[in-house]
């Protein structure tokens, strides 16, 4: 893990990461981690205590130089080892450089008589007490990843010729029928086909909340079968399920730095051959003036105060920090339900001053209902036969609201003269044709039929009545002529108002709905959340430049909730796209920054908490570890600070930022 974090190595970081989670198990992982934390912490010990006893033993001389070698070597040879490989590798300046010169240093001083082996000891011991407090830390947030990465599944069962067979997820095509057990994971994403059972879903979602499904319902990959036996009609590959999405996104999520990353890494690139040239110039320069002008320096002297720089100057509670705390809050988050795609997106979501939604779906469930029927020369269910048959290809919630309404009608009026069926016929229809934004064209039964929105009336020429309700309004036109419109409403989530209340504690600014839905039922959602403003019956493509307006008049940054395929132009373009996860668009999750898991919009504001506190801990660090330094490197050169002002100096303020870090783990209660 110190590799990882060495000045020379941070570029490692996106591939430690997918190596460790691919390679290994989690519980492997944890293994590793506590025997090499126990061997650790047993060097310590060992050279702690005989540092302690040696201090009773009178010794002089060699002998005492030996007797101080071995718990020197004991704590420290593994950072001799490391600083020995990047001299040779020609990767000299980093903290085991440092270690190692201000170390071999101190004892040289001690040999000659002006110094203490104690110091030289002390310093390899207090700095591995620090590597072990980073151990710990990084364990800590790995786990939350770790924990996420169970949700990888093992086998997926296939029954072959009567028996239940496990075979790989990769091996199992769109269509199959896989069946999930109690106990077991669902492998990968699909329909329910037969059977009903409950579903633990905490590794996706966050929440704790058992999902009841049964027979003709969705189900996502990753989530654990509680009680029934499940037969599931797979709909997609293992690679394109949510479990396997998730993975990718948590795996690559480090790839992504933010600025602040970024510029430690070229701070410690600069930084630490800066501080060796200034600790060698300490060491050699004043000596050589106070000859110049006569008097007789004191070598030992100004070498110590060079070595006691040197060790201050260790930057390694920036390098170590910052980069966790940014792990830290990836994992918090994840844990809580929200998919962080990189620490950049983190660190631009704690900037976040203004939050544009997505109506359907986003603030509203998106189950739409047929709410009223206005029709002329023709009667409810003839129109509505119409309307169903002519919107069978669309899976959008508005056709599917007037699909159901059709097959419910039919099924409590029998004797009617259209041919009764409990599915849609979709051979009835042909030449379908989709208008973005607009509406469906389509033959049903050799009749031209158009459903869609005023825009597609005014395209077709035909003259259509306006409806005095609020709701979403599908226009009917029949054979070229105007037949009635179908009213649609949605229905708000239950977390959506206090969503918006949340976001605005958070200290978002402005809040904005944009919609393609009719200006109506827009304003009315919009009053009902408390909505700032909203911009409705706007195309896909308005929806993008309405966003460039307001990136040009936001003072901070701007961040777009969306769900559906339409909205991942959108998504892509603001500063910061949030996702609806659980029932969203692939295409609406890929583009996206920020994933949702249980597509509730409360968990914005929570995302937006968990990145600021986040970015307050790695600026906490960064002014705690650079004014300590600084302090204390002023103190050095001048001859104030000694080596054990050093150690805190160094070890202290490690173990303090690391400690700090720790706290971006805990979003429980944000």
């Amino acid at each position: 893990m110190k590799v990882f974090f060495s000045h020379g190595n941070l570029s490692q970081c996106a591939a430690w990461l997918k190596a460790a989670y691919v390679q290994k198990s989690s519980a492997e992982m944890g293994i590793n981690m506590t025997k090499k934390q126990k061997k650790m912490l047993l060097r310590i010990i060992v050279a702690a205590a005989m540092m302690v006893i040696l201090m009773f033993i009178p010794s002089e001389g060699i002998i005492r130089f030996c007797l101080y070698m071995i718990p020197y070597l004991v704590i420290g040879y593994d950072i001799l080892r490391k600083a020995g490989l990047g001299i040779y590798h020609k990767q000299v300046f980093d903290e085991n450089f440092l270690m190692a010169i201000a170390t071999v240093g101190a004892i040289l001083i001690a040999i000659t008589g002006d110094g203490d082996y104690t110091e030289a000891v002390a310093v390899m011991l207090f700095y591995q007490i620090g590597e072990l407090f980073q151990s710990y830390a990084v364990g800590k947030s790995r786990k939350n990843i770790s924990e996420l990465m169970d949700i990888r599944p093992d086998y997926a069962n296939v029954e072959i010729d009567g028996v239940l067979r496990q075979v790989d997820p990769d091996e199992v095509a769109i269509g199959n029928l896989i069946i999930v057990q109690p106990g077991e994971k669902v492998p990968i994403d699909g329909i329910v086909a037969e059977g009903e059972s409950t579903l633990n879903t905490v590794a996706l979602t966050g929440e704790s909340l058992p999902r009841d499904v049964r027979a003709g319902e969705e189900i996502s990959s990753g989530c654990i079968n509680m009680t029934g036996v499940l037969k599931i009609r797979t709909t997609k590959e293992f690679g394109e399920s949510t479990v396997s999405k998730i993975l990718d996104l948590v795996e690559n999520a480090s790839s992504r730095k933010s600025r602040s990353e970024d510029f430690i890494a070229k701070f410690a690139k600069y930084y630490t051959p800066a501080v060796c040239y200034s600790a060698l110039a300490l060491a050699v320069i004043p000596p050589i003036v106070l000859m110049a002008m006569g008097l007789l320096p004191d070598w030992g002297d100004w070498i110590y105060r060079a070595l006691t720089f040197l060790v201050i100057s260790c930057p390694c509670a920036l390098v170590i920090s910052i980069p966790l705390s940014f792990f830290a809050g990836i994992g918090g988050a994840s844990n809580a339900g929200v998919l962080i795609k990189g620490s950049n997106y983190l660190e631009t979501l704690s900037q976040v001053d203004t939050v544009v939604f997505d109506k359907t779906g986003t603030l509203t469930k998106g189950v739409f209902e047929v709410n009223g029927v206005h029709h002329n020369n023709m009667d409810e269910e003839k129109l509505l036969y119409y309307a169903a048959h002519a919107e069978s290809a669309s899976s959008h919630p508005i056709s599917k609201s007037i699909q159901r309404a059709y097959l419910n009608i039919v099924r409590q009026t029998n004797g009617n003269t259209i041919e009764k069926a409990e599915v849609i016929d979709r051979n009835r229809v042909s030449n379908i044709r989709e208008i973005s934004g607009k509406g469906v064209v389509a033959n049903v039964d050799g009749v031209e039929v158009a459903a869609g929105n005023f825009r597609l009336m005014e395209e077709l020429g035909v003259t259509y009545t306006e409806c005095s309700q609020v709701g979403t309004i599908v226009h009917m036109v029949v054979n070229k002529e105007y037949a009635g419109h179908i009213l649609i409403s949605d229905v708000i989530k239950e977390n959506a108002k206090r969503a918006i209340t949340e976001l605005k504690k958070a200290g978002v600014k402005n809040t904005v709905i944009l919609t393609g839905d009719i200006e109506s039922a827009a304003n009315q959602t919009a009053k009902e959340l408390g909505i700032d403003k909203v911009y409705s019956q706007l195309l896909p493509e308005d929806k993008v430049a309405k966003v460039e307006e307001l990136l040009d008049i936001s003072t901070g940054k701007l961040a777009f909730v969306g769900d559906g395929i339409n909205d991942a132009p959108v998504l892509s373009r603001a500063d910061i796209g949030i996702a609806m996860g659980a029932l969203g668009a692939d295409a609406a999750i890929e583009a996206a920054d920020v994933v949702l898991m249980d597509d509730d919009p409360l968990k914005i504001a929570k995302a937006i908490r968990i990145s600021r506190k986040c970015m307050g801990i790695v600026y906490q660090n960064v002014v705690f570890a650079l004014g300590i330094k600084g302090i204390c490197l002023i103190l050095g050169a001048f001859g104030i600070a000694n080596m054990w002002l050093a150690i805190f100096a160094d070890v202290g303020v490690m173990v303090i930022a690391v400690l700090n870090a720790i706290r971006a783990l805990f979003v429980k209660k944000l």
